[in-house]
């Protein structure tokens, strides 16, 4: 519209002003020169009208819509990393004490045996704490935290059972674990590990979780779901 238009008007104002001599030859050149200056003008003047006049006005709605989302993503994301810090400066340095149960709730009391046939499963830790679970044809009927450099001893009676290993640092007793089913779990350095199901009957079964070379028992991986 505008290159239409513009030249148009211009010309019509340069015709009714009084012309010298050879008029119609000046009207002429200036006709052509005022023709070329539009068509180099006018997309210096789109520019200058920016953003607003030259997208339409879905696509400023769309790039708004775009910014504003891209704006909450952040602060989501800032907040996020806040509560993160919060939590891990809170619990970091946080352990419990050996023989501790904070699955109770979830677990029920930890099985006891004092007749005949009964064993002992001893841990020992080194520079790690850990939370051992003892399971039973697929159910945990014991557990306990064992902080780094302590020990427990659980007593059970005969059966099989299978060992499982929790190693972290820092206890958070607000954590979800396993989809949310129960709350507790170490913030940084969490791994998993499981011994092979083990027939006991008034034995005594030890574990020394201590990283050394050629030593006589190494865990097999694990996990959450299977350990908890």
């Amino acid at each position: 519209m505008l290159y239409a238009q513009l030249p148009e008007r211009l010309i019509y104002t340069l015709t009714n002003i009084e012309q010298p001599s050879g008029g119609g030859s000046y009207h002429f050149i200036k006709e052509n020169q005022m023709r070329l200056k539009m068509k180099f003008l006018l997309p210096f003047f789109c520019l200058a009208l920016g953003l607003s006049s030259c997208e339409s006005e879905a696509e400023i709605k769309q790039r708004i819509a775009s910014e504003e989302q891209q704006r909450i993503g952040i602060e989501e994301q800032r907040k996020a990393d806040e509560k993160e810090k919060a939590i891990y400066d809170k619990y970091i340095s946080n352990s419990l004490r050996a023989g501790s149960t904070p699955y109770s709730q979830y677990y029920g009391r930890n099985s006891y045996c004092d007749d005949y046939g009964c064993s002992d499963i001893k841990v020992r830790t080194s520079n790690s704490d850990v939370l051992v679970t003892i399971k039973s044809l697929g159910d945990v009927v014991s557990h306990a935290y064992i902080n780094s450099g302590s020990s427990y001893s659980f007593s059970v009676p005969q059966g099989t059972y299978q060992i499982f290993f929790y190693y972290g640092k820092g206890w958070n007793p607000e954590k979800e674990m396993k989809g949310g089913e129960m709350k507790g779990g170490f913030i940084t350095n969490e791994s998993f590990g499981k011994d092979d199901p083990q027939y006991l009957s008034n034995n005594i079964l030890e574990y020394d979780l201590i990283s050394q070379e050629n030593g006589n028992f190494s865990t097999r991986p694990s996990n959450p779901d299977e350990a908890l």
